[in-house]
């Protein structure tokens, strides 16, 4: 029988907890709802949506674009914006930096405080 899967939580291995969750607080805009404790921290959106960082010891930040022998992403998250330019300079105010490595026009690949990519996207077309 297929289980009622009802909402999805995020969690990203890192090496400040506390740290991540300001970050992603900020950038997003949601709720810190569950503080900097025991290695934990989350973030948690108006519809529900969590987003959690946890502490790795030897955490290594993926490598972005990828390289053969290096810890590469596992999975990325990407924001929806109107203004792609205002969105990218509020990332960095935030604590994110732009990667040296773009692909398309329509969008930025970013990283945040853990090294983690996420790209910030428009709905037009490339």
């Amino acid at each position: 029988m297929k289980p009622n899967i009802r909402k999805i939580n995020i969690v990203i291995d890192c090496v400040d907890a506390g740290v991540m969750a300001i970050f992603y607080q900020k950038l997003l805009g949601w709720d810190w709802t569950h503080p900097h404790a025991n290695g934990w921290a989350a973030v948690t959106s108006p519809t529900g949506s969590v987003i959690a960082f946890q502490e790795v010891e030897g955490y290594e930040p993926p490598i972005w674009p990828w390289q053969k022998g290096k810890q590469g992403q596992m999975l990325h998250l990407d924001f929806y914006v109107e203004n792609l330019e205002e969105a990218v300079q509020y990332a960095i105010e935030c604590g994110a930096k732009v990667a040296d490595t773009q692909y398309f026009r329509t969008s930025r690949t970013m990283f945040d405080p853990s090294g983690h990519p996420f790209c910030l996207d428009t709905d037009e077309p490339e």
